[in-house]
């Protein structure tokens, strides 16, 4: 079905997937009137600003790091729990500044990651046939909760937005300041197997750090105090995307987030969710696993890419195929792509592919396929003469027992301890800063590097020397 002019309502003239069915016609059009009178949840300069770091993504100027909740619950709307999704982030992408040798965009999956994919509209629960779970802003996890509730979307966008006022809050007060690097990680440096690696590279943050203090940058440099808070989500329920969807300057912005994917499950080319996706200014990412036909790909980017040249970083492509797939996979659509000449971002998501169901009945991911997938795709990139631009990670900061295998060991026999996903397994805390460091190690083969010990001497001695009283004392 072709759409003669796009609007934030055109998706609604073509087949639609996934979307909630909801008993209440009416109260859904009164949410959706409602939610179209309340203000974006980011700004368009935002927006702006997110696409211009992406451009350099795309130029091999920057690193994308996005991770986060597989689907968020309203419960966790906590300043705790808030503190700790921001803290990995963080963490993390100070490691693979370290590692890549470049700045990093850190792109949270929060403030809005409610809804979710369901491969059947039903499932069986104590024996009876109910709606299965779609995301807390459409129905409730237990089994009285299941009808779709259109005033959940409501509660999802003002959870969204407490969210993300306490975030922007911590990060205007200095919450990422860069001089507490080395404290931070303490929990994770006493119970890894690389403590002293790890060590070494706080070591030479710290080093860094008073070599730009010489140079004239003070201590209270908002460069050093702050980061950018970026947020994202999987553009899901196109109702809801709908009323987020604001005319600024004759263009369209969904601002109710900076950064939406579409997902495996509802990116066909002729279908509702690529309508809407093709209209708006925001980024935009695709997953891409092994349903992913490779002659489908580059016409679906060229419908959601109006200007490749003049956007660049604006599509970037999620590889989800499992670490027993991305080898023959891979590289065929690496090859697709740079035949078009698309010069997309390529971010790798390692956790999708491996989710496998363990002898007790809990989903989970073992930490060994995940890290395999990554490794394997940093290798197929540096042999079709790619790069990885980014990762996309299912991940918290808290100590929760989902994903098996890591620093501390984890088996199926500890996932019943702390297993509080309402959805997919997520890397814990140190299972997170384990893999970043892993990935940190391997980009930074590539950078030509000294070894870490040899490194921190090399430069400390070198700041000596340009330190006017320590230079003065070995003349004298």
């Amino acid at each position: 079905m072709a759409s003669a002019q796009w609007t934030p309502s055109s998706w609604r003239q073509f087949p639609v997937k996934q979307q909630a069915p909801y008993p209440d016609q009416k109260a859904l059009k009164q949410a959706h009137d409602k939610l179209k009178t309340l203000p974006g949840l980011v700004s368009v300069r935002e927006i702006e600003a997110l696409k211009t770091q992406l451009a350099d993504v795309a130029n091999g100027k920057r690193f994308l790091l996005q991770g986060g909740d597989c689907a968020e619950r309203f419960q966790d709307c906590q300043p705790d729990l808030i503190e700790k999704k921001l803290k990995i982030m963080v963490q993390m992408s100070l490691v693979l500044v370290w590692g890549a040798r470049m700045p990093t965009v850190r792109v949270a999956r929060m403030a809005g990651q409610f809804a979710k994919p369901r491969s059947s509209d039903t499932e069986v629960l104590d024996g009876d046939t109910v709606p299965s779970f779609r995301g807390e802003n459409i129905n409730g996890y237990e089994k009285e909760q299941r009808v779709p509730d259109p005033n959940r979307l409501l509660e999802g966008y003002f959870h969204s937005a407490a969210t993300l006022n306490y975030g922007r809050v911590l990060v205007a007060s200095g919450f990422a300041d860069i001089h507490d690097a080395g404290k931070w990680d303490l929990d994770f440096v006493q119970t890894s197997s690389r403590r002293e690696e790890y060590q070494h590279m706080v070591n030479e943050i710290t080093d860094s750090l008073h070599f730009v203090h010489m140079c004239g940058v003070g201590a209270d440099s908002p460069h050093l105090k702050t980061v950018d808070l970026f947020v994202s989500h999987e553009g899901l329920e196109l109702g809801y995307e709908e009323t987020m969807t604001r005319e600024v300057d004759g263009k369209y912005y969904n601002v109710g987030t900076d950064f939406l994917w579409i997902g495996d499950r509802t990116r066909q080319l002729d279908h509702a969710h690529i309508e809407y996706f093709r209209g708006i200014e925001n980024p935009i990412g695709i997953k891409v696993g092994p349903s992913m036909a490779v002659e489908d790909l580059v016409p679906l980017i060229r419908k959601l890419w109006k200007d490749p040249e003049a956007n660049p970083g604006k599509i970037t492509l999620i590889t989800r195929y499992g670490s027993g797939k991305v080898a023959d996979l891979l590289p065929k659509h690496i090859a697709a792509v740079k035949a078009a000449g698309l010069k997309v971002i390529w971010s790798c998501d390692p956790c999708h592919g491996n989710t496998i169901v363990a002898e007790n009945g809990y989903k989970t991911r073992p930490f060994d396929r995940i890290f395999g997938e990554l490794e394997q795709t940093l290798e197929i990139h540096r042999e079709a003469g790619t790069a990885l631009g980014g990762v996309h990670f299912e991940l918290t900061g808290e100590n929760v027992t989902e994903c098996i295998g890591g620093p501390e060991g984890i088996d199926e026999t500890d996932l019943p301890l702390r297993y509080t996903s309402y959805c997919d397994p997520r890397l814990n805390y140190s299972q997170s800063m384990e893999v970043a460091f892993l990935l940190a190690k391997n980009l930074s083969v590539h950078h030509d590097l000294a070894p870490l010990n040899e490194k921190s001497k090399m430069r400390k001695r070198s700041m000596e020397i340009s330190d006017p009283s320590k230079r003065l004392r070995s003349t004298a």
